[in-house]
């Protein structure tokens, strides 16, 4: 496991990030914050699996839909851990859960719902053929409003509390902030990865008629903060003092094999198309 380098496997780049989907680039900033070597592998078959992020070395795998996502995989497998001396902070919990339910549903709905999905459409479906991305774009916004609990009766009433909890949280965020260089006690942990991946989200692919964007704008050292460790360790990425990394075939899709790709891509098509004639008919 030592002996080998890391796997990063994500969306493709897009919005001038290494990748612009909200649980992908977290991890990237992850690995980077910890100064860990790996190489960047991009999945464009299948960019909306659940599994998408994950992580591999040889046979170990950390899946985005495994025990608490990747990064909390790698913490719990003693991979990389950024965070143990900041679990006994008072504030830790609070904002862990800030940015992980009322800032992850904001950036969910903002994507797929309240900016017209233009953006999610770049990062998820623009290589497949128009049919099919446009079927699994119009799967994934239905299964985001069941995720919601968004109904045609409540749909205006989400999208205030939403934005509400969203406003809240960036306040609480910008004052534990300050002008630090992260978060707790001026070193990095997952929580900067986590937030500084949806900031960066937030600010570079999300439309200027954004709501959550704007929102996010009213603060300026948040927006310092971003702007500043995008430099740091998405910008500068190719300098030789930091971690590197490459687009390369994932090893676990070159184990399967295009076969077994081609296959899986077929009987995706026809669930798709039987999932589309439901929603007309429904």
């Amino acid at each position: 496991m030592e002996a080998e380098e890391l796997t990063l496997v994500a969306t493709k780049p897009s919005f001038d990030l290494p990748t612009a989907c909200p649980l992908c680039l977290p991890v990237f900033i992850f690995l980077k914050l910890a100064h860990v070597p790996f190489r960047l592998s991009f999945n464009s078959i299948f960019p909306d699996s659940d599994q998408i992020p994950y992580v591999e070395s040889g046979t170990y795998v950390a899946y985005n839909n495994k025990n608490g996502g990747v990064i909390e995989c790698l913490k719990q497998d003693g991979i990389v851990d950024l965070d143990s001396e900041f679990q006994s902070i008072p504030d830790w919990i609070s904002i862990k859960a800030m940015i992980n339910s009322w800032l992850a549903d904001a950036m969910m709905y903002e994507l797929w719902l309240g900016s017209g999905g233009r953006s999610a459409y770049k990062i998820y479906y623009s290589d497949p053929p128009w049919p099919i991305g446009k079927v699994l774009f119009l799967k994934q916004v239905y299964v985001v409003k069941q995720r919601l609990g968004i109904t045609k009766g409540n749909a205006e009433q989400r999208e205030d509390e939403i934005y509400k909890r969203a406003n809240i949280a960036y306040g609480a965020l910008s004052t534990r902030l300050g002008e630090q260089n992260f978060l707790f006690d001026d070193r990095p942990s997952s929580l900067d990865a986590t937030f500084l991946g949806h900031a960066l989200v937030t600010l570079h692919a999300l439309p200027d008629t954004s709501v959550l964007r704007s929102k996010l704008l009213e603060h300026d050292n948040i927006v310092r903060y971003a702007e500043k460790l995008k430099m740091e360790l998405i910008e500068s990425g190719s300098s030789s003092s930091g971690p590197q990394f490459h687009s390369v075939p994932s090893p676990s899709a070159q184990r399967k094999g295009p076969s077994n790709w081609s296959k899986l891509l077929h009987l995706k098509v026809i669930f798709l198309y039987f999932f589309l004639f439901l929603l007309l008919i429904s």
